[in-house]
């Protein structure tokens, strides 16, 4: 059996009573090259919520984040240990697709990334590789009506993506993930380009997506994770003794809880030191 239909078999078998986990994340350690930059993180990831990573430059986030959908594969030297499940498979397992991977968890970055394509081109792109024939209008709508895009580019569908503002060139990459029918959104700072008008109309997108997705999001706005997610992951940044005897930082976890057991009664006072603005 193909992983991918493994996947399927898995999700389909699971009856929820908690909230289903869809990542479970055992251990993971990612190096670049001889650089370990995060370290020994153990957490899971629920279905149909908003997860959020938080913490100080440098920690980890983004690292971690690019774990989920295999895109740290995409950097020279980069090496991952310990175990990412999806739907209970090990996504760096023999014999697993990453361009599946990627497809089933699509990705939305710190940066608009529209391609040098028209509006309709944009969302059609994904699904003609995928090998989508004929007419795809009604696919276009609805992923453009999902993304909160639709009513403002409905009469200019065939002008270029460059046209678009920042927030809904941002939009627009979102339309675009979901064009492929993907389980979960990564979100790498989406919103940090973006200015505060936009940057509610992304949040509440990622609210309304919430009912389909699992989403997750690496944000340096604290006030941002405390509005949208639903539970919460602080990472900062361990200094150790090398054997040079100079400093090795790695980022690891801290805290993993409910959002709002996070901000108003974390465990950790570390956690608090950073909510509180007296560190980071």
């Amino acid at each position: 059996m193909a992983w991918s239909q493994a996947v399927d078999t898995a999700a389909q078998a699971i009856v929820p009573a908690t909230p289903e986990r869809v990542f479970e994340l055992e251990h993971v350690s990612v190096s670049y090259g001889p650089n370990l930059a995060v370290r020994d993180v153990s957490m899971p990831i629920h279905r149909n919520e908003i997860t959020a990573l938080i913490g100080p430059s440098g920690c980890g986030k983004s690292t971690l984040l690019r774990c989920l959908n295999r895109m740290n594969d995409l950097i020279p030297g980069a090496h991952v240990d310990g175990q990412v499940r999806y739907h209970g498979i090990d996504l760096y397992s023999k014999g697993v697709d990453p361009v599946e991977v990627r497809r089933r968890i699509g990705m939305v970055f710190q940066k608009p990334n529209p391609f040098p394509k028209s509006i309709y081109d944009n969302i059609a792109f994904g699904p003609r590789v995928l090998g989508a024939k004929g007419n795809l209008d009604d696919l276009v709508e609805s992923c453009l009506r999902r993304a909160a895009l639709w009513d403002e580019v409905r009469h200019k569908l065939k002008s270029s993506a460059y046209g678009l503002s920042g927030g809904q060139q941002q939009r627009l990459c979102i339309a675009r993930a979901i064009a492929v029918n993907p389980d979960v959104i990564l979100m790498d700072e989406p919103c940090s380009a973006l200015d505060p008008i936009a940057t509610a109309r992304i949040e509440d997108l990622m609210r309304e997506l919430e009912d389909e997705y699992t989403i997750v999001i690496v944000t340096h706005n604290m006030q941002q994770a405390a509005r949208v997610s639903d539970r919460t992951a602080f990472m900062t940044t361990q200094v150790e003794p090398d054997e040079d005897g100079g400093d090795r930082r790695s980022g690891h976890l801290v805290e993993y809880d409910l959002t709002d057991r996070i901000f108003k009664n974390p465990a950790d006072p570390r956690t608090e030191d950073y909510i509180s603005g007296r560190f980071g």
